[in-house]
């Protein structure tokens, strides 16, 4: 910030986890692009700070890239926008949204997971499947429930398969569903109807 005559002021105070979280916020696309040959001077200038300020919030660029794979572990963020689909629309719809925040979540892990991978960092091991895998796959469940009486399988059963079928494409697929495909596949099968 530049106060009158050019004097360079202050960025107002903020508390220390706030500035950590803004931080890594700004450092997670920058780690995306770059990979691990990105400096904290690049991350601070982009995040509107002094370097010295990423080195109060961090021991070093290890630990800053340590809270960016932290930042993408946690479900928190995808939960949010399962939660927040509305319930009132068709479940063809609420799927739909769904399917676009579980590979927009599932995307920016592999983006990050990926940059580290390429410059030779061990990829961290994943998080024990636990209450976040239990708490996406409840979240999933609930947009079951209001078409529950139409369903063949119960709302659970059928957010395990669903979140299954999200999974990114393995080596041998040569073409990506597009959403909406797999959300109707999901729905309707592989068959055609018998006329």
């Amino acid at each position: 910030m530049t106060a009158p005559g050019g004097r360079r002021r202050r960025a107002p105070a903020m508390a220390a986890d706030r500035r950590r979280a803004m931080i890594v916020q700004t450092a997670l696309p920058l780690l995306t692009r770059r990979g691990t040959t990105l400096t904290t001077a690049e991350v601070a200038r982009a995040a509107g700070i002094g370097e010295a300020t990423v080195f109060r919030a961090f021991a070093d660029k290890q630990a800053l890239l340590d809270a960016c794979v932290a930042e993408v572990l946690r479900p928190d963020p995808l939960l949010d926008r399962l939660t927040r689909i509305d319930r009132r629309q068709p479940l063809p719809g609420r799927l739909t949204e769904a399917a676009v925040a579980v590979h927009a979540h599932l995307a920016r892990l592999g983006a990050v997971l990926g940059a580290l991978h390429a410059a030779g960092r061990a990829r961290p091991d994943p998080p024990p499947a636990g209450t976040a895998t239990t708490a996406v796959r409840s979240a999933v469940a609930a947009l079951f429930t209001p078409d529950v009486d139409r369903l063949r399988l119960p709302p659970d059963q059928l957010a395990d398969l669903f979140l299954g079928l999200l999974s990114p494409p393995g080596p041998l697929a040569t073409t990506t569903p597009s959403t909406t495909d797999l959300v109707d596949l999901f729905l309707h099968g592989a068959l055609t109807r018998v006329r």
